[in-house]
């Protein structure tokens, strides 16, 4: 076990930003809800997206444990295809209305670069707003991408919280 310090920051957006639809960087691009998603599809993409940026959270749920979570009904997982391939996810999170929180973002390795994840957020964040939350929110920290915390800010997230943490993570 490694211990790794971080600054969370905690994001918020309660209305539709002003700027208009962000436009596909490509037009082979793809975005399917993965209802009720097998756990072992949903651990791939967690994997795939998330090991670069030593996300740890569900890997620690055994599959009795995270089935439920990214079955609910209330939790919406939306896979990102180029060309038919995988290329990232967005996991909203209803469960707590008025708000929803978008639990998980990202793009794997293999797309990142390639003017994908402004199209993306844009997407999670106007499939959000069809259930008319009363705001949006989500967290990152420094540990995630270094363009995460300014893409969600230039798409119009604004922080209301940080904070600092340790983490003991496993690392591989």
């Amino acid at each position: 076990m490694s211990r790794l310090e971080t600054t969370v920051t905690y994001l918020e957006m309660r209305g539709l930003p002003p700027h208009g639809e962000v436009a596909p960087p490509r037009d082979d691009l793809t975005l399917h809800r993965a209802r009720k998603p097998t756990v072992s599809f949903y651990r791939w993409l967690y994997e795939r997206v998330g090991a670069p940026w030593l996300w740890t959270d569900r890997r620690k749920l055994d599959d009795d444990q995270l089935a439920p979570l990214i079955q609910h009904d209330a939790v919406e997982i939306w896979v990102l295809y180029v060309a038919g391939v995988p290329a990232g996810y967005l996991e909203l999170d209803r469960r707590q209305p008025p708000d929803i929180e978008l639990a998980y973002f990202g793009l794997l390795p293999e797309f990142i670069g390639h003017h994908l994840g402004a199209y993306l957020l844009d997407r999670a964040i106007r499939l959000a707003f069809t259930h008319r939350p009363t705001r949006l929110w989500l967290h990152t920290q420094t540990l995630d991408h270094p363009r995460a915390l300014p893409l969600y800010q230039r798409l119009g997230f604004t922080p209301y919280k940080t904070e600092r943490l340790e983490l003991e993570i496993a690392l591989p």
